[in-house]
């Protein structure tokens, strides 16, 4: 027996070890808990990255409506018999080394509103990817809040079981002492002994159960270990009963401007409408402008100089051919980059009209298609909104039968003091053996049980109905 004492003053002295080192200064409050979350949670880090990514869309969706820019420049060498892009003449036998150069561009004056409409797309996209995000932190606010008053939970029965254990292990020193002076056979004793060994089980495992819930606020919370955490412990009162003083239907009102997945809902329906309207585009008619503005050299291209013509005199020879008559011919030098690049400038400019006739049916398939991704959205619209209304429903009756299943152990509870009271005066006198009075205790301990984890439930319950109305969740008065 002394050893298993030792036991749990060894566990519990070491529970309380991890518990209380570093930390105690500043203990983890249910707001820490939630603001650290909201920043190191990996799925609310995703959806921040989508949110990013829409916002871009939506960015880059408006710098299409700026006109588009381009410049070109080519350097060719050309062997053998080539086309003189400068001239548009050939040449024979000559290396020829030209660049071209040219800007062009280009806006869209009409497409049937499709760069409009895609920036309307966008942004109720990205409208819809912020109240994703938020659907996220709500999410991950209430599991956090869950598992904050489960580590709450658990520390009450690990109280109540100690205090059990307590009164057990005085009975059992009482109960020797009496087997020691003849009152009582050694049966009492070993009998007494057995249930203090099964509350100390009780202790463990509620130690056990304690360990596991902070273990899994760790997890939500993506720390990397449980030592030095310990929770804030505020004081919790029970809940006052008007928090059902307001309806069904007014908390779903209020929900439904309050909570993001119906806001989500209705920016992807939106969404969907500027989809059709896109895909409508495809059936008008597409009118753009264009400029292009161009030069190059060649330097193969030779310029006229100063002295215009030269008098080839009878019978010289020029490029092969004899020179029957006095013949005068132009006098050409070498044509510079800067004049080449001057003269050989040329501008355009052009209005292009597109109009779709057939394409394959696919502006009718676009159409098809965006009509069906607007009914489906309105679907997943009426959908969200009968899911929170049964989940209100449901929190509601649940808030309910929460607050009468705490009553009823508060009663219980009130009762079954009286009766341990009464059978522990009459064990003590030997009126009642050690089984019945086991039962009774076992009884009483099962009902303080039960009426704090009625307590808890309760007050979850209750906070999720704050949460439908947009209430902060905080444990305190």
């Amino acid at each position: 027996m002394r050893q298993i004492n030792k036991f749990i003053v060894i566990v519990t002295a070491l529970l309380s070890s991890v518990f209380s080192t570093s930390y105690q200064q500043e203990k983890w409050t249910l707001d820490k808990c939630i603001n650290y979350a909201l920043e190191n949670n990996i799925q609310i880090k995703q959806q921040e990255i989508d949110t990013r990514t829409r916002s871009a869309s939506l960015w880059q969706s408006k710098l299409d409506l700026l006109p588009s820019i381009n410049a070109n420049f080519n350097q060719n060498y050309s062997l053998g018999r080539a086309l003189d892009q400068t001239t548009y003449t050939f040449t024979e036998d000559q290396t020829i080394m030209s660049n071209y150069f040219s800007v062009n561009s280009s806006v869209t004056l009409f497409n049937g509103l499709q760069k409009i409409n895609t920036i309307n797309q966008n942004k109720y996209n990205l409208l819809a990817s912020l109240k994703d995000l938020e659907k996220f932190e709500n999410d991950i606010t209430l599991n956090i809040c869950a598992s904050y008053l489960q580590i709450l939970l658990s520390i009450e029965l690990l109280d109540a079981a100690n205090g059990q254990l307590a009164v057990t292990e005085q009975q059992v020193e009482r109960t020797g002492k009496l087997v020691k002076a003849g009152s009582l056979p050694q049966g009492s004793l070993l009998e007494i002994q057995a249930q203090a060994a099964a509350e100390e089980l009780q202790v463990v495992n509620a130690q056990n159960q304690l360990e596991l819930a902070y273990l899994t606020l760790i997890q939500l919370l993506e720390l990397d270990t449980i030592s030095d955490f310990e929770i804030d412990i505020p004081e919790i009162s029970i809940i006052p009963e008007d928090v059902f003083n307001i309806s069904i239907q007014n908390i779903f009102y209020t929900a439904q401007s309050a909570l993001p997945q119906i806001k989500s809902a209705e920016y992807k329906l939106r969404s969907a409408e500027h989809s059709l309207n896109i895909a409508k585009g495809y059936r008008s008619p597409n009118l753009s402008l264009s400029g292009t503005y161009s030069s190059g050299y060649s330097d193969s291209r030779q310029k006229k100089t100063d002295q215009e013509t030269v008098t080839i005199p009878i019978g010289e020879t020029v490029s092969g051919e004899v020179v029957q008559s006095t013949t005068q011919i132009p006098v050409f030098g070498t044509y510079a980059f800067s004049d080449q690049f001057r003269d050989n400038a040329s501008t355009g400019i052009s209005l292009v009209v597109s109009v779709p006739i057939l394409n394959g049916w696919q502006a009718n398939n676009y159409v098809s298609n965006a009509k069906l991704n607007i009914l489906n959205s309105k679907y997943q619209l009426e959908y969200s909104k009968n899911m929170l209304f049964k989940e209100i429903q449901q929190a509601y009756a649940d808030a309910k039968a929460s607050l009468k299943r705490y009553k009823a152990s508060e009663k219980a509870l009130v009762a079954m003091e009286e009766s341990f009271k009464y059978t522990k005066q009459r064990f003590e006198v030997g009126l009642v053996n050690i089984v019945d009075y086991n039962s009774a205790k076992n009884q009483l301990r099962n009902t303080k049980s039960e009426l704090i984890q009625s307590k808890f439930d309760y007050i979850f319950k209750t906070k999720i109905l704050d949460f439908y109305q947009g209430k902060p969740l905080n444990l305190g008065n």
